[in-house]
């Protein structure tokens, strides 16, 4: 799932370098990537210009870090909702009532990797490539659930959750918030249902 973003990382790391990436981790969320710089990011994390430059050699690289760590927490925490179910049915629905909690919880912005996706238009770009292995590695995860259901097209039912995630995200963020959990749930719902699909 994409929560908001969070200032957890499951990597260890030295006290300095975590406090630029957990500054970096807030301004980004807050303001867009883009808008913030490095002389802000410097400021916020209590850090000399040597230091960072020590850490991250550049702007680009701790944008590549950010997302990274992000993806991490985030796959962990849907990784756990997984684990702690009973069942794959469970697991889908786990992941429904986590993209409900992101969506209603206080200062939602989104999804911090589509918001990120929008600032780097080159497909090819470091950080469209981290942020498509992200979705890529949720969508596999939910391929083997259903896989485990036995849903008969797993990967094209995958396909339509994610469409369902990603759009419940965003409008959850522009729009209606309640309207957009109350949409995805009823999207996996369907999915969920197979003759839904063969109809």
């Amino acid at each position: 799932m994409t929560l908001p973003a969070t200032t957890e990382t499951p990597r260890r790391m030295p006290p300095a370098k975590l406090r630029i990436l957990d500054a970096a981790t807030r301004l980004f969320a807050a303001e867009g990537i883009r808008a913030v710089g490095v002389d802000r990011l410097i400021q916020q994390s209590s850090v000399t210009k040597a230091t960072f430059y020590k850490h991250f050699g550049s702007k680009d690289r701790l944008i590549q870090d950010y997302l990274r760590s992000a993806s991490e927490s985030d796959l962990a925490a849907l990784d756990a909702r997984i684990a702690s179910a009973s069942s794959p049915q469970a697991a889908l629905l786990a992941v429904v009532e986590g993209v409900h909690e992101a969506l209603v919880s206080d200062g939602f912005r989104g999804s911090l990797f589509v918001n990120a996706a929008a600032e780097f238009p080159d497909p090819a770009d470091p950080a469209r490539v981290i942020i498509a292995e992200h979705h890529e590695a949720i969508a596999g995860r939910l391929t083997q659930l259903l896989q485990q259901l036995g849903h008969p097209l797993a990967g094209e039912a995958a396909d339509r959750i994610m469409v369902s995630y990603v759009g419940a995200l965003s409008w959850g963020h522009v729009g209606d918030p309640i309207g957009a959990a109350v949409a995805f749930r009823r999207a996996v719902e369907c999915v969920l249902d197979t003759r839904a699909l063969a109809a």
